[in-house]
């Protein structure tokens, strides 16, 4: 039995903070959660003094790409290193994350099942992963790895990773069923291109048409799965939300159509909008990148804008990978500075995205029953989200109620120096 008390409680519900919370765990869960400032716990109560820190859900991230190391095609393609190093790069990455208080990511593609079962295994350390293996496309989309004349390249496919390629309308319904095979927990689709797409297949270009598309989502719920969708705008966006995906993820234009916004909220549909990667992307070397990346911006921050008006829930996502593994939270910054609220946006990172992952009965928020995901954070994010980029900052990481991090001692010593008489 664990009982964190004194700390102010942020609990991921989008309630105001609670101080001088206590918060007691057993057998990996959240047993209660209270305001008692007694001193009369159980004798085997092990008692964290987290007065002056803030107690947060652990971080989610919603969208990543965790096994992706860079934007050039050799790292993209993984022909840049051996496999072993590349698969060790990952596990790294896989535990720096942990370490930053994201307990749960959604890997957008890429990232194999093996790495689940070898964090669930205690083989490696890491977050809860929900993992969608591959990009679901037709030929020429996002997820086609080919010239333009149709040759591979003599790039190797991951023989871990399915081939998920629409060739025609009656591949759909096998290609999604080969992919949860293959161990997805998601199925992750693309119907329009994107900002680092190649030239010609860009943010308005689709890919899919609706019939396609309602066979994809309708098979996913048939299996159980989730559909996340990669589409920022045009004729491909709107197919996405008519057909009934659980998320849209980008989604720069959905201003310029706002039916479809209304739609999502009466549907369901999360918003995962990844203004991360977008700052990278405006900063690309290619000019066709730069140019897409610089025009979606405003529309894409009105996107946000009239989204949460509409009723539309926001889920955090950085598209990490192509640019690297930056702090996960640079997120939330990004977040407040397109118009969320920092208490919004850390719903965004915690209730809302657990909503979105469909793990609301198992954590996203500091409630009874919950598995006892947590973080302590030295510092007010209400007060300045930025903290929660600073690792040092995270001074106590619980994954269902183990500790995987632990910096209180340092974070104490920091602030009994800084209380130190001059």
């Amino acid at each position: 039995m664990k009982v964190l008390k004194g700390g102010r409680l942020i609990d991921g519900t989008g309630a105001g903070p609670v101080a001088g919370a206590a918060i007691v765990i057993r057998n990996q869960r959240i047993e209660a959660v209270t305001t008692r400032a007694a001193d009369d716990w159980p004798a085997e109560a092990e008692i964290i003094d987290v007065t002056g820190m803030t107690v947060l859900p652990g971080l989610i991230d919603c969208h990543d790409h965790m096994a992706m190391h860079g934007y050039d095609l050799a790292r993209r393609w993984g022909i840049d290193e051996p496999q072993s190093t590349r698969t060790l790069r990952t596990a790294k990455v896989l535990r720096d994350t942990l370490m930053a208080g994201y307990t749960a990511v959604r890997d957008a593609a890429g990232l194999d099942g093996g790495f689940k079962h070898a964090i669930d295994e205690g083989l490696i350390a890491g977050p809860r992963l929900v993992v969608s293996l591959c990009i679901i496309s037709p030929i020429g989309g996002i997820g086609d790895r080919v010239s333009p004349a149709g040759f591979s390249c003599c790039v190797p496919s991951d023989p871990l990773l399915p081939d998920a390629v629409i060739n025609s309308p009656a591949d759909v319904r096998p290609v999604v069923r080969r992919v949860v095979r293959a161990g997805a927990d998601v199925i992750k689709c693309a119907t329009t291109g994107g900002a680092s797409s190649r030239p010609g297949h860009g943010p308005a270009d689709a890919a899919f048409n609706l019939d396609e598309m309602q066979a994809l989502t309708e098979e996913a719920h048939a299996l159980d799965r989730r559909v996340m969708c990669h589409a920022l705008g045009g004729r491909g966006l709107r197919i996405a939300v008519e057909a009934g995906v659980d998320s849209i993820e980008h989604g720069c234009y959905l201003d310029t159509e706002p039916e479809l916004l209304d739609m999502m909220a009466r549907r369901g549909i999360f918003f995962v909008p990844t203004f991360a990667v977008y700052d990278f992307h405006r900063k690309s070397a290619l000019p066709h990148v730069r140019e897409r990346a610089h025009d979606l911006q405003n529309h894409h921050v009105e996107s946000l804008r009239r989204a949460l008006a509409a009723g539309v829930r926001i889920a955090a996502g950085t598209d990490a990978g192509g640019h690297g593994h930056p702090s996960n939270a640079l997120e939330i910054e990004c977040l407040v500075k397109a118009g969320l609220t920092p208490l919004q946006a850390l719903r965004a990172a915690t209730g809302w995205a657990a909503e979105c992952l469909g793990r609301e009965c198992e954590f996203g928020t500091v409630e009874k029953g919950k598995l006892a995901d947590l973080i302590v954070v030295a510092g007010d994010p209400l007060a300045d989200v930025r903290i929660l980029q600073d690792r040092e900052r995270i001074a106590l990481v619980l994954k269902g109620g183990e500790v995987a991090a632990d910096r209180l001692d340092s974070e104490r010593g920091r602030r009994d120096v800084r209380g130190c008489p001059q």
